[in-house]
């Protein structure tokens, strides 16, 4: 249906500018109830939308600072596509002590999420050492060779307890810092697989030691080519995965 849906957030719901950094989806921010808040517009199904939504709200009330869903006033949390919520202030982080804060967020979202269900129709790490496809995911795309490297670097995490993932963590346009809090925004490529892909950071802020980093290292720049092969970027990052 596109923007007109914003409609269901009351009469006086209206888009105020686009937003940048969303690449699968159209992001604005909006007004709605007389308060500045966030539109996320995707081609994403409901039971995704349920499944992301269902865990900003869990977070919120855990304690994570987190965007969170506002709904509509039938009371749903989405509706044909678009996702409403709340505006987080802040800004990136800037110094290796904020990057340290950003690691603790995300190992309390990890403890917080151990045995979550997986997003529906995503795959972990370990299910694409078998799998072909997961959502945005298709190694049939990718050289076969190419494919072989990024099991090879999964594999070296397979086994291991899983938990919900960031999955975007590391790009600063998805941290809000302020003196008081870590807020992390842009749930998008969240989803279940195993914590050390959230823990590539800048300056190792997740102070992990050589061998962890570098197995941790691996299997991020092999997601990351999976997931957004063949542009540019996605070439970049399988070159950073050893060969077999």
């Amino acid at each position: 249906m596109g923007w007109e849906t914003l409609g269901r957030w009351g009469d006086d719901a209206a888009r105020v500018e686009p937003l940048t950094g969303g690449v699968a989806n159209d992001v604005w921010s909006v007004r709605v109830n007389g308060r500045l808040a966030v539109g996320r517009l995707g081609a994403r199904g409901d039971a995704d939308l349920a499944w992301e939504t269902d865990l900003l709200h869990f977070l919120d009330r855990e304690g994570l600072t987190v965007p969170v869903p506002i709904p509509t006033t039938d009371g749903r949390m989405f509706a044909d596509g678009l996702v409403v919520m709340t505006y987080v202030e802040g800004g990136p982080p800037e110094t290796e002590a904020d990057w340290r804060r950003v690691a603790d967020t995300l190992r309390r979202l990890h403890r917080l999420t151990q045995g979550w269900p997986q997003r529906p129709g995503w795959r972990s790490s370990a299910d694409l050492l078998h799998a072909e496809t997961g959502t945005k995911i298709d190694l049939g795309a990718m050289p076969p060779e190419g494919v072989a490297r990024c099991r090879a670097a999964w594999a070296r995490l397979a086994g291991r307890p899983t938990c919900v993932v960031h999955g975007d963590s590391n790009n600063l346009g998805n941290v809000r810092v302020t003196p008081e809090r870590v807020a992390l925004i842009d749930w998008d490529e969240s989803h279940v697989d195993v914590p050390e892909l959230d823990l590539v950071l800048p300056g190792n802020a997740a102070g992990l030691d050589h061998n962890a980093y570098d197995v941790a290292a691996q299997a991020s720049a092999a997601w990351e080519a999976a997931v957004c092969w063949d542009d540019d970027y996605a070439v970049k990052q399988l070159a950073e995965v050893r060969a077999v």
